[in-house]
């Protein structure tokens, strides 16, 4: 299984997989040990966010339904 760097003090879900190079296109190359600890696949669709404060946060989609679900769910008991 793909590793990359544990980040000392953190449980094992936070690593360090390295950097990324913007290319002439915008384009980034995720890092090898990223894409099979992730099981990000060619072609698959990831989710893009950012805020100004603390930069961009790259998901495969599926990840975030969970907290999507539990964000309906409270605006569903406020009504």
């Amino acid at each position: 299984m793909a590793g990359g760097k544990h980040i000392l003090g953190k449980g094992k879900a936070q690593r360090v997989f390295g950097t990324a190079k913007v290319g002439d296109r915008g384009q980034i190359v995720i890092p090898k040990d990223a894409r099979e600890f992730f099981g990000i696949e060619p072609g698959d669709t990831l989710l893009i966010l950012g805020r100004s404060e603390t930069g961009l946060i790259i998901s495969k989609p599926e990840a975030l339904n969970d907290l999507a679900q539990k964000i309906f769910h409270s605006i569903d008991n406020e009504e």
